[in-house]
Order: C-alpha cells, then structure tokens, then sequence
C-alpha cells in the first residue's frame, strides 16, 4: 500500500461561516475529502477543490446518517488511500463532541491526523447575544457541560457561569437539579437558538420560568442554555441583533458565481440572504468574438457596460493567447465603478466612467466630450435596453452593438423558488438588472403577487422600470448603482418603515 494520507480534525465554529480560523479554510481548500456534520455552513463547502469528495454525516436528534463506528471507518480508509481528509466539525472538535474518539480510533490505526481548534458555540453564541461569560464583579469563572444526558452531576457544577450544550430536551430537569443544588429560582437565564446566525433567537428568563418561557417562544435545538448574573447584561449589551437588516430574509437573484458579494454585504448587516439564481451567464461562440476583436483598430471608442462584458473580453483574450495591448487604439468608456475595477484588475483604466449609469448620463458625458463622426462599438448582452445606442446615433456616432455574452433565465418554473417565497415568508427581494427580474418571473411562473408580498428592491431606474412594466411594486430603488448602494437601500428603508 502506499503512502497513507491524513485526516484534519477541523472546527468549523458555531454556525457563522465567518468565525472558522485560517487555517480550517485552509485544509478546506486542498482537501481531497470532506466528511461533514449537520450544522455545518453550505457555505464553507463552496470554497473547495475541484473534484473534492464531499460526504454528510450528519446527526441530529433521533435521526443519524451513520453510527460513529461507521464515521471512524470513512476517516481511516480514506486516510489509508493517500487522501488529505478533513472532518469538519461544528464548533469545536473536542469540546463536547465525539472528535476525541475519532481521533483515538485514528491513533490506534496509525493514521495521522492534527486537531484544528475551532470556535464553540458555548462561547460564541453568548457572544453574540451580547452575554460576556466572565465579567469584573459577577463572574470570574464559567463551566461548560452537555445537557444531553441527565446526570446528578449537574447540581455540583460550581462556577460563577454555567453553560449548556444540547440541553433544550432536558431544560426542565437542568433547571431543577441546579435549583436542588443550591441556586435561586431567580437566577438570570438564557437560552439562544441558532446562535451567531441571522435565525438567532433568545428567551431570557430565570432558572425558575426557562423552560416555561422557551415552550412560549418555540425554541428548538440547537440552543445553548447561560446561567448566572451576566446575563442581566444583554440588555445593553446585544449587539448582533440590533443590527439594520437582522433576520430579514433576502432573496438575492444574481447569476450564479456573482452572488457572494451581496450575501456578503447582507450578512454584515444581519440580513439572511437566500440564493436563488434567476440568470445564468452564457460565452458567445469564439469565433464570432475573434471577428470582433480583429476589428478593435476600426473603432474610436469601446463601451463595457457590465462586469460580465468585462471578464467575457479577456476570458476570449487569454484562451485565445491574447492580452490587453489587442485594446491599445481604443479609448475605452466603462458603465459603472465594478465595471470600471474590473478593468483595472486587468490592466486598463477607463477613459470615461459616467457618474449616472443611466442612459442619459451617459449620453450626457459623451455630449460633453463630442462624438460625433466617431465609431463607437457597444459590447454588452442581447437583452440590452435599445436606448444607449439610438442617443449615440443622434450625437453622430457610428455604432456597431456586439453581443459579448447571453443572458439566459436560469430555468422555468422552479418549485423550489415557489415554495420559498410562499413558506419561507421572504421579507425583501433584490433585483440587480432587467434580466434578474425575467429569470425569477420565470422561475415562479409569472405570480406577481407572490413576488409583491416583500419588499422590491432595484439597483437603479433602468432595472425598477423595467420590474414596474411586469407588475411588480418597487420599494426600493438604490441611489448609488453598485451592491454597496443597494444594500445601503435596503438598511435606509428598512429605518424609515420600521421594518421589524
């Protein structure tokens, strides 16, 4: 047999993507194999290699995929093929959980293995609901215990703050024992569901009414229980929860590959953004860009009107072993900053970047320049709005329009899309372009009202108006047309109507 492989005993943390460390990102990006819990992030899964083995083991109550014999026996003979695993683990893998089982079975197979902390959700949930565990003059220690099982051990615990893991089942029987072990019924008590995420939720009570209050509110697993006087300090200390868009449902409708920055600025305001690609991105055939290009030394000016428009350029250009000098005699207007960036990450600087990304501002700024007698080529998609290049006629441009890209819904009725918006109770909606707007009517099989019973939001008139023109009701449109403007749309909104 040859060389045998190893397997990385990962924390994944407590349920935000974002508190995984460095290095468990990194063993994600070059594993071989995946072997992943319940509660894990899809998110974090989206980072690996290509052609990585990803397998779910996950486990929840009263339902598990494999025994933990059977997880042992994935980890070892994937390991004795020679493959880099990594068993990612929500939290952290030896606080509570089975990691160092795993990483005994692996020891006594000779397989070798390194342990990657992670965050667990013990410290990091109260953290996020705004509950320090240790404070100057309340608390100067805490214990952590699982409250999965019943144990008489419970009512010793002894520290000036107890945490519970799993314990929601057996809430009622914590609370007792810890009650017959010395402590008020008036002691501060919280429980927090979903902690770190954007479905976070926190009863707070006393050890004496918890459990009553967490049956009022529904608490489900997983949830993690905090006894003791800080968590009196939530009240000023809650932060997470207090922020713009926290909780709000966002569906985001980009196409595919283009969703995460707009995820990624949702969920730094709170927001929980839903992926549903409404587009997919389509090359045009080589050959007719390569028509396109052995023409560059005809024209004046160059219009890029997307980010798409952009990387559909220069993918052409390296596979075709070209680069930026194919663009030299062009000057060059770019419709938008990302626009803009992204020919810059290629070299180039744009001659003209119209502040207004309507098509009257930029009509405006080549007025200002004068055009006339210049030949201008426009290099968008198929589905692009016929205006621009009826106003550079009327200036006296000669223009020649390219489709660089299609643009197509991503598929027809989609239940899954209509299942969110029906029983998911979608608060907002984002629509980035005309197209993003076709692909979900599609996807829902033209149900305006499904769609109008959230929030509308638009990145700029020419996309509002065209959502106006199918029936839908615009809430908000972005001043600023980038994803930065939208999502500070959407926070503004959101303060002006009281969202809740």
């Amino acid at each position: 047999m040859g060389n045998k492989g190893k397997v990385y005993l990962a924390g994944a943390g407590p349920g935000d993507p974002g508190l995984i460390t460095v290095k468990g990102l990194k063993c994600l990006a070059e594993a071989d194999v995946i072997v992943y819990d319940h509660l894990i992030d899809q998110g974090l899964l989206s980072g690996t290699k290509e052609g990585a083995e990803l397998i779910y083991v996950g486990k929840k109550a009263g339902a598990h995929t494999l025994s933990q014999e059977e997880i042992n026996a994935i980890l070892i003979i994937k390991a004795e093929q020679g493959k880099m695993v990594v068993r990612l683990k929500g939290g952290d893998p030896f606080i509570l959980g089975r990691g160092g089982e795993e990483a005994e079975a692996l020891a006594a197979n000779n397989i070798p293995f390194e342990v990657v902390p992670g965050i667990t959700a013990a410290v990091a949930a109260p953290a996020y609901a705004g509950i320090p565990l240790t404070y100057r003059r309340l608390s100067s220690s805490f214990a952590v215990a699982t409250g999965h099982e019943e144990s008489s051990a419970i009512s010793k615990l002894a520290s000036d703050t107890l945490v519970f893991l799993m314990g929601v089942a057996n809430l009622t029987s914590i609370a007792s024992k810890l009650i017959e072990g010395g402590l008020s019924p008036a002691t501060p008590a919280a429980l927090i569901q979903w902690g770190t995420t954007p479905r976070q939720k926190v009863a707070q009570g006393t050890l004496g009414n918890i459990a009553f209050i967490a049956e009022k509110e529904n608490i489900t697993p997983p949830a993690v229980l905090v006894v003791g006087k800080v968590v009196e300090l939530r009240h000023k200390l809650s932060w997470f929860e207090a922020k713009p868009l926290f909780g709000k449902k966002v569906l985001v409708t980009r196409e595919e590959g283009k969703i995460r920055k707009l995820q990624r600025l949702l969920k730094l305001e709170g927001a929980w953004p839903i992926e549903v690609p409404a587009i997919k991105i389509e090359a045009t055939p080589d050959q007719y860009l390569r028509d396109i290009i052995l023409r560059f030394p005809d024209f004046h000016w160059l219009i890029l009107t997307s980010v798409n428009g952009v990387q559909a350029l220069f993918n052409h250009l390296y596979r075709n072993d070209m680069d930026a000098r194919k663009l030299s005699n062009l000057s060059i207007c770019a419709i938008g900053s990302a626009t803009a960036e992204s020919l810059r990450q290629h070299g180039l600087v744009a001659d003209l970047v119209p502040t207004q990304y309507t098509s009257q501002g930029i009509l405006d700024s080549f007025r200002e320049r004068g055009i006339d007698g210049q030949r201008v080529l426009l290099l968008r998609s198929q589905l692009a709005n016929p205006d621009l290049p009826r106003g550079l006629l009327r200036l006296g441009a000669q223009v020649e329009e390219a489709a660089i890209y299609h643009v197509l819904p991503a598929s027809t009725a989609d239940e899954e899309t209509q299942r969110l918006l029906a029983q998911e109770k979608i608060d907002m909606i984002t629509f980035t372009s005309p197209s993003t707007v076709k692909g979900l009517m599609a996807l829902v099989g033209g149900d305006v009202a499904i769609l109008n019973e959230a929030v509308v939001a638009c990145l700029g008139p020419v996309t509002a108006d065209y959502a106006n023109k199918v029936g839908l009701k615009v809430d908000v449109i972005a001043e600023r047309h980038t994803m930065e403007g939208l999502v500070e749309a959407l926070v503004k909104y959101g303060g002006e109507s009281g969202l809740s």
